[in-house]
């Protein structure tokens, strides 16, 4: 096999492949799904259960895929209006303020709603 085949047969190894159309769609419910069943195994917690440290696991897994996930969740969100908060955005600074008002907002939307 000579250099420039080998080259060739590299090249065409490493060309970069696009992702589905429909990937970002399919991480976001997959995500929220996530998000929805450590929301509901920590509902429903028994908390007289919870003196005994073998039923910590559970709550404790459901707290880190929670939090795991919609945190994944609202950077997935804000980075795909980057584009448009940069344009709207005059100066670095203004820019940091709109990304940290939307990171909020985002947040908000995920949390359980108090009364």
């Amino acid at each position: 096999m000579s250099t420039s085949e080998f080259e060739e047969r590299l090249k065409a190894a490493l060309r970069p492949v696009d992702p589905p159309q429909d990937l970002a769609r399919r991480l976001e419910g997959t995500l929220v799904s996530l998000t929805e069943l450590a929301a509901d195994e920590l509902e429903a917690w028994e908390l007289s259960a919870m003196r005994d440290p073998r039923n910590w696991v559970r709550p404790a897994v459901a707290a880190v895929v929670g939090a795991g996930a919609g945190t994944a969740l609202v950077a997935m969100r804000v980075r795909s209006r980057h584009k448009r908060r940069r344009s709207q955005s005059v100066d670095l600074l203004d820019l940091a303020e709109r990304t940290v008002r939307d990171v909020a907002d985002e947040a908000r939307k995920l949390l359980p709603q108090r009364d």
